[in-house]
């Protein structure tokens, strides 16, 4: 089959093989053909090494597709099936699923150490342990979660990372309360998502800041209520909140230097929301006086930071009362043999969401 292959660490251009085989097949597995997958930031970020993630291996973690094959011991799935890819399956009986937060599940990333591809003889890792930038994948059947016919597999591919990322990051971990202010810092998928989620919540004031201007016109339509470059976001802050700070400051980039701003840019009390994905050898710093006096909350929201199957559930529900926009989301689609105009396009900013179509 064809995927697209990341040799080594560090390569900025992926390389579209024909020879691929999905291994690893058997109880408790399931085969999917994939149909869609997005193209996500950390895919990219996997790339280069801020993530860690062994080599070689074909990216990609948030996808869709329909079920090819089930093994033995699978009730749960029937060939046919419809389903998105969760890269990261509450088991449900660990430490941190049975308190309730399953979206903390270790058990998952046992598949990351293990390649689920084969080139030759080479054994080859998916991203994340999937790995969508391919034509077929098998993983473990809490991997392929059902979904309604109406949900197209574009939408679906999208739900399965970075929208439920990016919604839950204001539904579930900051829980946005009605008539706040609210400054989201990064307007890619993840971030219009974030914006999206704030809307929901009744949050007044939205001021989406991004550096390139066609992310900021599009946070507009999504729903902020006003659109600044980095170098006005002090401006904003002393218009909008009297210089006080904004209530929730959601950062969508994984730096330490956008979460220092965000940090600076949230009023005493209020929250300061980590959703982007950084490196291990990016340290954020707080002088503990601050800490103490200004008693700002640090939330760190991962994977939308909630139950993420209830996540699916719900951002089909507000999709289809029509609460969120996601299908204007993917501003770009293209073929797998387009994949790396696709990553120029994402490090560039212009797109929000790339859809390849398999």
């Amino acid at each position: 089959m064809r995927a697209a292959l990341q040799s080594e660490i560090g390569q900025d251009k992926l390389e579209i093989v024909d020879d691929m085989e999905a291994v690893g097949f058997g109880p408790g597995k399931v085969r999917i053909r994939v149909r869609a997958t997005g193209l996500c930031h950390s895919d990219l970020s996997a790339m280069s090494g801020v993530l860690p993630q062994p080599a070689p291996f074909i990216p990609g973690h948030e996808g869709s597709g329909v079920i090819t094959d089930v093994g033995d011991g699978v009730t749960s799935h029937r060939i046919g099936d419809r389903v998105l890819v969760c890269w990261l399956p509450p088991c449900g009986h660990c430490p941190s699923c049975t308190r309730g937060q399953g979206h903390l599940c270790l058990e998952a990333f046992g598949n990351v150490a293990t390649p689920n591809f084969k080139r030759a003889s080479s054994g080859i890792f998916g991203f994340a342990g999937t790995g969508t930038f391919s034509e077929e994948m098998v993983v473990p059947a809490a991997c392929a979660v059902p979904i309604p016919d109406d949900v197209p597999f574009d939408i679906a591919a999208l739900i399965g990372c970075g929208v439920t990322t990016g919604l839950g990051a204001a539904i579930n971990t900051a829980k946005v309360a009605a008539g706040s202010s609210v400054a989201v810092i990064g307007c890619g998928g993840v971030g219009i998502s974030v914006i999206q989620g704030a809307k929901v919540q009744g949050a007044a004031q939205i001021v989406a800041v991004d550096p390139v201007e066609s992310r900021r016109e599009a946070a507009l339509r999504f729903g902020a209520t006003e659109a600044v470059s980095p170098e006005e976001f002090a401006d904003a802050k002393n218009r909008i909140t009297a210089g006080e700070g904004f209530d929730y400051v959601f950062e969508v980039v994984g730096k330490s230097a956008t979460a220092q701003k965000a940090y600076e840019m949230t009023r005493r009390g209020g929250s300061v929301v980590v959703v982007g994905a950084g490196a291990l050898d990016d340290n954020f710093q707080i002088n503990m006086f601050s800490l103490f006096f200004d008693e700002k909350k640090i939330l760190p929201s991962m994977y939308g930071g909630g139950d993420v199957l209830r996540s699916y559930e719900r951002t089909i529900a507000l999709w289809r009362a029509g609460r969120i926009d996601l299908a204007n989301l993917i501003t770009h689609r293209v073929s797998l043999a387009e994949v790396n105009d696709a990553l120029d396009q994402m490090r560039t900013g212009v797109a929000l969401r790339t859809c390849i179509e398999l």
